[in-house]
This record gives structure tokens, sequence and C-alpha cells, in this order.
């Protein structure tokens, strides 16, 4: 069966939850300063249901396989655009990886966008994942800026 990429509907909340658990529990090697515990990114029924953002899912024998959003952002008043389109909540199961799935997700946020006259679209990756990195990169992505931090708690600072 062809998968089938479509809107989310609050009827696919269970399963986008448990998607975003999924988004953290990979995340979490990356980030030492991610919470323990439970912990929610998103508020995944408002990018449903407001008008600035939307939630793709791709279906694939009647399971949801892949989920992503996008979401309209007033950007800094110093660019050259006024607005941003930001994606974010890009995730396949793992035993559906390597099939493209990713793909027909972006693709999908990348129309949305255009359609509502969005050009600059921007996500954020940690700099460690290499495999998302390359992913994005090869549906036309660059790398254009990296966010540093440090950690100061324990560092002798006299």
């Amino acid at each position: 069966m062809l998968p089938i990429v479509r809107k989310a509907t609050l009827d696919d909340l269970p399963t986008l939850l448990l998607f975003e658990q999924g988004v953290i529990e990979a995340e979490r090697p990356f980030d030492p300063t991610i919470k323990s515990g439970d912990i929610n990114y998103y508020d995944i029924s408002e990018l449903i249901t407001n008008n600035d953002s939307d939630v793709f899912v791709v279906e694939l024998n009647n399971e949801i396989v892949a989920s992503g959003y996008a979401k309209i952002k007033t950007d800094r008043h110093y660019l050259k655009h006024k607005h941003q389109g930001y994606l974010g909540f890009m995730f396949v199961p793992k035993q559906h990886r390597g099939k493209q799935l990713n793909k027909l997700i972006i693709d999908a946020l990348l129309k949305w966008c255009k359609s509502r006259n969005i050009f600059e679209i921007r996500l954020d990756v940690y700099d460690d994942n290499i495999s998302a990195i390359n992913a994005y990169m090869k549906v036309g992505f660059k790398k254009h800026m990296i966010n540093m931090r440090l950690d100061i708690e324990h560092l002798d600072l006299d």
C-alpha cells in the first residue's frame, strides 16, 4: 500500500503524543540540559488547530508512521523576510526508517509554507545528530548558524 500524507487531526493525538516522547528520547543523548522524567516539547493540539501552524502525518496501512509540523513565526526585524516557516516534530519510528517518509513530511510542510507565502524555512538540529543533519541536507537544507553553550556551574572563574 502507498503512504498517504495528510494533515493531522485531534483524533491522531494519542499517536502523536507517543511520537513526541520518541523525539525526546532520541534527543536526550545530544542534550544534557533536557530534564529527566516525563516532559513535553510541544502543544500538539495547538499546532493542529492554530491558523499559523499545521501538523502533517504519513499513514501506511492505516498506521501513522511519520510526523512533522510547520509554524509561521515572526522573524527578527533586521532580516530581509518578515516571517519564517519553522519546522519541527519530525519523527519516524525505528521500524519505518529508511523509507523516505521524512521526505514526504518535509515536502508537505514546504508546500504548506509556500501556500502561505512563507519562503524562509528554518529548523533546529543538534550538531552531533549526524543522521538528522544528513537527512535535512539531502532535501536541500544548509547549515546556517551554530548555537553554542557553556555550563559554568562547576567552572572555577576565580
